[in-house]
Order: C-alpha cells, then structure tokens, then sequence
C-alpha cells in the first residue's frame, strides 16, 4: 500500500482501539518515525497529512529538521548521548527519551546557557530486556518528581518501549506498568495537568492505546521496513 493508504489504515486502527476502551481517537497523537528514510518519503508524509515527525539518531534529526515546513513538530525518541544534546536539544519540540538523571542534569545545564526551556517525557525501563534504557520503575516517580523542579525541562509525562515478544501479557502489563506509574505522580504532585503516555509502535500500538497511550510511534507500519 501507498503512505496514504497506511496513513488512513492506522488511522482506523488507532479509532477501532480507542474505541474498545471507551476512548476518543482525537486524544491520540499519531507520530510517523522517520529513521533512515530519504527526505522524499518525509515529503510525501506531510503531503498527506501528517505534522508530527519522530527521529532516534542525533545527526540525522539536525539534518533533517529544516527540511518539512516550519509547522512540522520534531519528536526526538531515540537515546541521547550527551556530547550530542546540541543537535537535539534547541530544535526539537518534544524529546521522549529522559533516560538518566545524569542526562538530565547535562540537558538542564546546556539549556541555561542557552537560556531555554524544553520539554520532555521520562522514559522509564517497565521490561527486563538489557538493550534497554530508562528509569528503573521503582525509581520514577521520585525521578519525576525531583527533574520537574528543574528550571529548564519541562516534563510533559513518561515514556515506555514495550518488550519484543510475542506474549501479549507481557506487552499489555509494560504499557500498564507505566500507566500506574502515570497515576502515582498524579498523587504526588496533583492533576494541574495531562501528563502523556508515549508507548506503542508498529507492532503493539494498539494493545497500547487499550492500556492508555496518548501518543503512538510508527515507522514499519507506515513507511514498511528500513535499513538500521
């Protein structure tokens, strides 16, 4: 199938999955991962529609953030090293994966120099896979709790990446692992304001939905299989 096609398949997938528990697809937000893809498939994407955009590694995201019109909204999802916050950080609306403390405190420190604010999503690890990244689970929401008093980052919610296994137990129980979590800053620091979900992708996206995911990442299903 065309972009378009799967634009409006995953579009009906998303309504289908909101609609099961009781939700409105309007409240999802669908962000098309562009890792790898040539600058003509990005192109096309916008032409159909789409305006949220997701990159994984930080020199492609610098290089292609000036590419799509200004009223594209950059996602960087990937794991960030620090000698390379300064690709990432001043361009991009939305990073997903606050994964350390020690990023945390390099991320703020760069953004006072340069006098900005950014906002972010804590990415916490809710499976036991090594390759992994994030937060322990035992420790997030004290994490959460201490970053959002930095003058500089703006937490906007949390951040998962399911297991890759064919369990949908397991699957179900990252995604609503990080819901609870979710919920337990709401007691600790109050509803002021919707914190995001950001879990589920090509292949779980909506077992995630069912379990409360706000915004949905999808590269295969979108674009079809990539290079690494």
């Amino acid at each position: 199938m065309s972009v378009s096609e799967n634009i409006k398949d995953i579009k009906q997938r998303i309504a289908q999955a909101a609609q099961r528990c009781g939700r409105s697809a309007e409240d999802i937000q669908l962000i098309a991962v562009t890792k790898t893809l040539p600058i003509t498939v990005l192109q096309e994407a916008y032409q159909c529609g789409l305006r949220h955009f997701g990159e994984s590694r930080a020199q492609e995201f610098r290089d292609k953030i000036h590419v799509l019109p200004e009223d594209t909204v950059w996602h960087f999802i990937g794991h960030l090293q620090t000698n390379k916050i300064k690709y990432v950080i001043p361009s991009c609306v939305l990073m997903h994966s606050l994964d350390s403390m020690h990023l945390a405190n390099t991320i703020s420190e760069f953004c006072e120099k340069k006098h900005i604010t950014r906002s972010f999503l804590l990415e916490v690890k809710t499976s036991d896979e090594a390759t992994k990244f994030g937060f322990d689970p035992d420790e997030a929401v004290e994490s959460y709790v201490t970053i959002s008093e930095f003058s500089h980052i703006q937490l906007q919610g949390l951040m998962t990446i399911a297991p890759f296994v064919d369990d949908i137990n397991q699957i179900r129980n990252s995604f609503r692992k990080l819901r609870e979590i979710r919920d337990d800053i709401y007691k600790r620091i109050g509803r002021h304001q919707t914190l995001e979900l950001s879990m589920g992708m090509s292949q779980d996206y909506e077992i995630a939905i069912e379990e409360g995911s706000t915004m949905v990442r999808i590269g295969t299903s979108l674009f079809g299989p990539r290079g690494r």
